[in-house]
Order: structure tokens, then C-alpha cells, then sequence
């Protein structure tokens, strides 16, 4: 959440933002999410082209739609040095 956003602006929207992040895990583009630890919001593993759809998913729920959260988009792969077990010896 972003600094100074009270918990109960965030309650407000949370019906909304739960209903439409669940959409988005049933339709395939949330494949995977989870709390932080700290307690401070979630982590989604996107399904997306590129950083920019996965922007564009984002910045359609309602907690971004009210300016209540940041977002950080970090894309990932496959973890390459793993080839190095695959060369001919």
C-alpha cells in the first residue's frame, strides 16, 4: 500500500478488488500469488507478454484504480545457469 493510505481505505475497496483478482486467477492471468510477509499486500506471478500488459492488468484493479497501492514489475524466467547441467560432459 502506498504511504499514508489508512487501513479503512483499503477495506472500502477490498470486496471489489478481491472479486476481480480471483476473475483474473480463473481466466489464467494471475498464475500464482501470495501474501508478503511483512503483512504489507501481495505478490502475483503474471501471466503476460511483457512488463507492459502486465501493467495494464494491474492498473485495472480497484486498489490501483484509487491510487491506494505502488506496484513494482519484475520480469522472470527460467533459471538459466540449469543449462550447465544439461552440457555433455
Amino acid at each position: 500500500m502506498k504511504a499514508g493510505v489508512t487501513r479503512e481505505q483499503v477495506m472500502t475497496v477490498m470486496p471489489a478488488e478481491i472479486q476481480q483478482t480471483v476473475l483474473l486467477y480463473l481466466s489464467g492471468k494471475i498464475r500464482e500469488w501470495y501474501s508478503r510477509g511483512d503483512g504489507r499486500g501481495a505478490i502475483f506471478l503474471l501471466d503476460s507478454r511483457d512488463v507492459a500488459e502486465a501493467q495494464a492488468i494491474m492498473e485495472d484493479l480497484p486498489l490501483a484504480r484509487q491510487n491506494l497501492m505502488d506496484h513494482e514489475y519484475i520480469t522472470i524466467g527460467p533459471l538459466l545457469p540449469l543449462r550447465l547441467l544439461m552440457a555433455n560432459p
